[in-house]
């Protein structure tokens, strides 16, 4: 019975030791899982504030280059205004030299008509040698002043006719300047636009990361739980596999066969079941034998005969007593909040153990009792007389 109860144990170690170590790994990849994760929420953050930086200047450019068309837009207005100006002038500049024009047009055709005449003419009328002496004296003394003014005019013209074309051009250029401008505009604006979709877009990215990252390092937490309670069941196990096995013997003088018999096995308190034989707790674990919800401070006894082999305060057990009924049939109970056996004790059936522990919290003492036989749980209610 030692032997097998002790490969048992042993094998529960065994597989306490695998979770364990299937808890570290998994723990381990939580662990790096969440890192990266919270890694990625920052790259994510830095990269969302520098679209967002880059859209705030995207921005101040465009108000910047709407500043620039505004003032285009004027320029282009008083390049206008001054080709109208200009248009004005050469209008009343042409109606000043049409008045001039006008004596001058008729001074040469009276020019061109004596120049047409033939000398003859004036040989035979009279007084016209005179005369002509004295037009030729004229025309003399006005030619060089038209010549001049009319050379001041066609300057004028000239100028003014050169103005109004780099008014044209500027006009023109300042037209070009103002659509090159606006399209600057509208393309700094759309830019703007796709920096601040691209912030929100990674803004949010950053946000799923990081409540991934939560959400991993939750399941670390739980993983580091589950590897508490499994550490603390195989160290459990451990204390249990150091302790002695029973020793089989008889039951009682004259008792043959490995089977206890029918109406000699009781529960050690009084109280209703709370747990019972094979029922699942809410964390997933079986149950391997029968829990009572019994009053405070309340007698356990010994559900059969047997020798005392453990009895002692065992972590969050309480205290426990391991009963060896022979036969490779022991008792585990637990719950204990005083003992009044010892170890290598015999105790008879009904033999005060100890009592209930006191309650907590308004909590329910519970005192639970196990029936093993060869180490493999048995269920009580078969045997209860």
């Amino acid at each position: 019975m030692g032997r097998r109860s002790g490969a048992a144990l042993a094998a529960l170690l065994l597989l306490g030791a695998t979770d364990i170590a299937a808890d570290q790994r998994r723990l381990g990849e939580a662990r790096a899982g969440a890192a990266a994760a919270q890694a990625r929420a920052r790259v994510l953050e830095q990269q969302a504030g520098a679209e967002r930086d880059a859209a705030a200047i995207a921005q101040a450019r465009e108000r910047a280059v709407a500043a620039r068309v505004t003032a285009a837009e004027a320029e282009v207005r008083a390049a206008q205004a001054r080709v109208d100006l200009v248009a004005g002038l050469l209008a009343r500049q042409q109606e000043r030299l049409a008045r001039a024009q006008a004596p001058l047009a008729h001074l040469l055709a009276a020019m061109q008509d004596m120049a047409a005449r033939p000398p003859i003419a004036a040989v035979a009328q009279p007084g016209t040698v005179a005369d002509l002496a004295h037009v030729r004296a004229v025309f003399g003394t006005i030619a060089p002043v038209v010549a001049g003014r009319a050379q001041a005019v066609r300057d004028e013209l000239a100028a003014t006719r050169r103005v109004r074309a780099q008014a044209v051009l500027a006009a023109h250029a300042l037209t070009a300047t103002r659509s090159k401008l606006e399209g600057e505009r509208k393309a700094l604006a759309a830019l703007e636009a796709r920096h601040r979709g691209r912030a929100d877009v990674l803004g949010r990215s950053a946000i799923d990361e990081s409540n991934r990252a939560l959400a991993l390092g939750e399941a670390a937490r739980d993983l580091i739980d589950q590897m508490a309670e499994r550490g603390e069941a195989q160290a459990t196990a451990s204390d249990l596999a150091a302790l002695p096995g029973p020793i089989a013997r008889p039951l009682a003088p004259g008792l043959r066969g490995a089977a206890i018999p029918a109406g000699t096995y009781r529960l050690p308190v009084r109280g209703r079941v709370a747990t019972g034989f094979g029922e699942i707790s809410d964390s997933g674990v079986r149950a391997r034998g029968l829990t009572l919800a019994t009053d405070a401070q309340a007698p356990v006894t010994a559900p059969a005969a047997g020798m005392i082999r453990y009895a002692a305060p065992f972590r969050g057990y309480g205290g426990i007593v391991i009963l060896d009924h022979g036969h490779g049939w022991t008792s585990l109970v637990t719950g204990l909040g005083g003992i009044a056996v010892r170890p290598g004790q015999r105790v008879e059936g009904g033999a005060v153990l100890g009592r209930a522990m006191r309650a907590r919290g308004g909590t329910v003492p519970g005192v639970t009792v196990e029936l093993r036989r060869d180490g493999r749980p048995i269920d009580i209610a078969a045997l209860l007389g």
